[in-house]
This record gives structure tokens, sequence and C-alpha cells, in this order.
């Protein structure tokens, strides 16, 4: 079985029909299972000792940040089964597998992320309304055990930008990170200036704009993908054109690219190329070249002579 230099392997069939398919899978990528355990572990922990820090200090914006990393905590454990699921096996009822699962989970860490946000504005313009004593010292403590592990845990998943679902998760704790030393910096200034409670709220909306800035990108992808759209990077046009130049190709027709999971990516296409001979060759080659090319790993292309006029009804641009 043929592979290319990036770990694909191909199958082309002809069914005596008139119709060839080629098939690519490409392999998942780095496993993250470590990272996602270490930092559901470090968080976990985390959450107990902020939350019982807390209680004793009798600080509700300790208790409201154990809150909100445990919200997180859940989107870690949410993209960690996601990776999970991605592994099984594919079944008759699910010739896929479970591989959505990854944009599922990207798209629900999104929407958790922006539900967060709205707490923290909530809160932040409550207190605008009624400022409460805040003791900085165990505060400033807490929050700065809160920066190093979140800080930590988002650099694990730092490398990982190229598949949604562990962008999530990165962005979680970056923002994790970001509200931990929003509140180190708000206690300081409030230890430094005891007059200005108004710090703690007015830093706490600085961290939610900049966290909804970053959530923005990764809502609107995982939208995108659970829609079945193609995947920002890849320029369908480009691929039409691409395939519409290949050896015999006349026409172009129902094409369709769409992500398989947040790091897979499918396609489908009919084309039309009257001399159909060595056809099985045309198809290997046109597959490898699609991985190699659009990072397109998994297509499946019907070849159709065009005789007798135009016999498929899936020709017309506005038919889906």
């Amino acid at each position: 079985m043929p592979h290319d230099d990036h770990g694909h392997h191909h199958h082309d069939h002809d069914h005596g029909h008139g119709h060839s398919h080629g098939h690519g899978h490409s392999h998942a990528p780095v496993d993250f299972g470590r990272a996602f355990a270490i930092g559901a572990a470090l968080n976990i922990t985390f959450v107990v000792v902020e939350a019982v820090a807390g209680i004793m200090t009798g600080s509700l914006a300790l208790l409201a940040d154990a809150g909100h990393n445990l919200s997180d905590v859940l989107g870690l454990l949410m993209a960690w089964g996601a990776v999970a699921m991605a592994k099984q096996l594919p079944t008759a009822r699910r010739s896929y597998g479970l591989r959505k699962g990854t944009i599922l989970a990207s798209l629900a860490n999104a929407g958790l992320l922006l539900v967060a946000v709205g707490a923290i504005v909530w809160e932040a313009v409550r207190r605008f309304g009624s400022p409460e004593p805040v003791a900085p010292g165990p505060v400033i403590i807490v929050a700065a055990i809160g920066v190093v592990i979140n800080t930590a845990t988002a650099l694990m998943f730092m490398r990982g930008h190229g598949d949604l679902n562990v962008r999530g998760a990165f962005l979680h704790m970056a923002a994790d990170a970001a509200v931990s030393l929003g509140v180190v910096f708000a206690a300081i200034v409030v230890w430094m200036v005891p007059g200005w409670t108004w710090i703690d709220p007015a830093v706490s909306l600085v961290i939610a704009a900049v966290i909804v800035a970053g959530t923005w990108g990764l809502l609107r992808d995982s939208l995108d993908m659970a829609l079945d759209a193609a995947p920002r990077g890849i320029d369908p046009d480009a691929v039409r054109a691409w395939l519409a130049a290949r050896p015999g190709v006349t026409e172009v027709h129902d094409l369709h690219i769409w992500a398989m999971s947040t790091t897979e990516t499918a396609l489908t296409a009919h084309l039309i190329r009257p001399d159909n001979a060595d056809s099985d060759n045309f198809l290997h080659e046109t597959a490898l070249a699609l991985a190699e090319r659009f990072k397109i790993g998994h297509p499946t292309l019907q070849l159709e002579t065009g005789a007798g006029g135009h016999p498929c009804q899936l020709a017309p641009a506005d038919v889906v």
C-alpha cells in the first residue's frame, strides 16, 4: 500500500460501472492525552485549594474564580473525551467513527468560555455598584499560584493550534491565567491604594474583553465545521480549479469539502473525463496530490465520461 511523506495511505477502486473512487485517510495528529491528564489533575487540585482559601479568608473573589476554574476543568475533560472518541473505530452505522466529537467539543468549549465571560461581566458590574473589601495578601498568593498552573497548562497545548479542539483547551487555560493575573494586579493596587476598590471590577471587564476577542475565532471556526463548511485555510475555488486542470478532466461538479474532525478533511467530487484510460493511476496520483497540496486526506472522486449529453443529476451548481 503506497504512502506519501505525510503518512497518508490511499486506496483506489474501479467498480466497473464507469465510476471510480479514490480514498485517502489522514492519521490523527500528536496525542495530547498526557497534557490533558496533567492539566486536569493540576486544575482540579487548584480549584479545591482556591475554594478552601476563599472560605477561610471570606473572599468572594476567590470563590468566584474557583467556580470559573471548575468550568474550565469541565471544558478540559470534555476536550479530552472528544480526543478519545475520535480514536474509536468506524461502525456500519457510524462510518466515520466519532471524529465529529472533536468539532462538537470545540464548539461547546467556545460556548462555555462566553458563558464564563458573561459571569465575569455580571460580577464586575455588580461590584461597581457595591464595592467589597478584599484581603490582598491571601488573594495575591492564591491567584499567583493560579497564574503559574494555568500558564503551564496552556503551554502544554501551545503547539496544538492546528486542532480546534486543542485550541479550545489552550484558550480556556490562557483565559484562566489572564483572570488570575488580573486578580493579582487588582489586589496589589488595592493593597497599595486602599480606596481604589473599583480597580478589581475594572480589570475584570478588561480581561473579559480579551477573552471574547480570543474566543470569537474559535466559535466561528467551530460553528463553520459543525455546519460542514470547508475548513479555513482551504480555498474551494482553488481546489476546483486544480481538479479541472488535471490531465483529461473537462469539468468538475458536485464538489464538497468538509471537516471530518478538527484535524481531518474530506472531499467528494464528480470529474468528467471522456478518456478514462489509466483511471487507477489518475485517482491515486490525484489523491496523493490533494493530501500534499491542500491537506485533504480523505478524497472520494467519481469519474464520468460525459457520454450521451450529461446524465449526472448532480451536475447543476444549485443541486446539492
